[in-house]
């Protein structure tokens, strides 16, 4: 089958798939303590995509152009039996990638299996190297020391680890120096990630975003850099290697310089619904049309029409008016 593109050209090569919508971490800007509260209603377990829906979907979406893979969550290792699932999907032809964001918290008792079960690729969530600051940015107080000791943990074992700094105005710009240097010595890259207005519940706004450019300034005071060729259409980070050493740093430069026209992203919530925009306020019911017997063909082609129509462009046209006005997809809900 030919990969299918949207309305502005763009073909689908990535599939994002939410396994839960929980997590146990309170980060400000994704889960502020405030809103999702002890006694927060998260989704029952017959809501949730099963791991077979997952694999059909998968596979679906692979014969549709889908060759990169990303489970995300809320904390995905939160899932019971993940590498299970990585397993059927390490087993799709045409995947070629298969990676996981998590904040690392629980990957030392999972590690094993899940690499056992194909998976290579780690995106790690730190936002400071600063006990007190970090604690209180996740919102449960737990230090980065136990991240970082299961950061060593997965390289040792193979994985190829990256690790994204959320970065906030008035926050943890404090933290871009040290945290640059830490993983620059140990040749792990580094992603700084402007601060977004993903969901309605992190108090966004212009005034708090640090953008790529002010922290490439700063990074050129400390170090020199070039910038390094991209790997792949629609690779979204901005790369740069670090002349001495070869090690990497990365932006993801949503706000400031927005990557709309080379979007291949499609993602599935924890319960079954198609997004095609981080900034979606509305999905589509995938798992309805699953549970209802629907054959392969038909699923196909009702995702193929979805993804044809698709038009999303939202970071070209944010404002301070849409971010606020415009009600969007919770990030826990919908995965990174």
């Amino acid at each position: 089958m030919e990969p299918i593109i949207d309305k502005l050209g763009r073909p689908i090569r990535d599939l994002r798939i939410s396994v839960t919508d929980r997590c146990n971490f309170r980060c400000t800007y994704c889960m502020p303590k405030e809103i999702f509260g002890d006694d927060y209603a998260f989704l029952p377990k017959n809501e949730l995509l099963s791991f077979d829906e997952m694999e059909r979907l998968a596979r679906i979406f692979a014969s549709l152009g889908v060759k990169k893979l990303r489970i995300t969550g809320g904390e995905p290792l939160l899932r019971k039996g993940l590498p299970d699932l990585i397993a059927r999907l390490a087993n799709i032809d045409g995947i070629e990638d298969i990676g996981l964001t998590t904040n690392a918290v629980l990957l030392k008792p999972h590690a094993k299996a899940l690499y056992e079960a194909g998976l290579r690729r780690l995106n790690i969530s730190l936002d400071a190297l600063d006990k007190e600051l970090f604690g209180k940015i996740n919102g449960r107080g737990i230090k980065p020391d136990l991240v970082l000791n299961n950061i060593e943990i997965a390289k040792e074992m193979g994985f190829t680890v990256k690790v994204n700094m959320v970065v906030e105005k008035g926050v943890n710009e404090q933290e871009i120096i040290p945290m640059a240097t830490y993983f620059k010595e140990r040749g792990i890259t580094l992603r700084f990630i402007e601060f977004m207005d993903v969901g309605n519940d992190n108090a966004w706004s212009f005034e708090k975003v640090v953008t790529k450019k002010e922290i490439f300034h700063l990074l050129e005071e400390h170090f020199n850099l070039e910038p390094a060729t991209p790997k792949y259409y629609g690779e979204v980070a901005k790369r740069y290697r670090y002349l001495d050493n070869g090690a990497e740093v990365g932006f993801i430069t949503s706000v400031s310089e927005s990557f709309c026209s080379s979007c291949t992203r499609a993602r599935l919530s924890s319960d079954g619904k198609l997004y095609t925009c981080l900034f979606a306020s509305n999905g589509f019911d995938v798992k309805s049309i699953v549970r209802s017997g629907k054959t392969d063909e038909e699923v196909t082609e009702a995702i193929t029409k979805v993804w044809q129509g698709r038009r999303d462009r939202y970071s070209d046209e944010r404002t301070e008016e849409t971010a606020k006005k415009r009600k969007k997809i919770n990030m826990s809900y919908i995965g990174g």
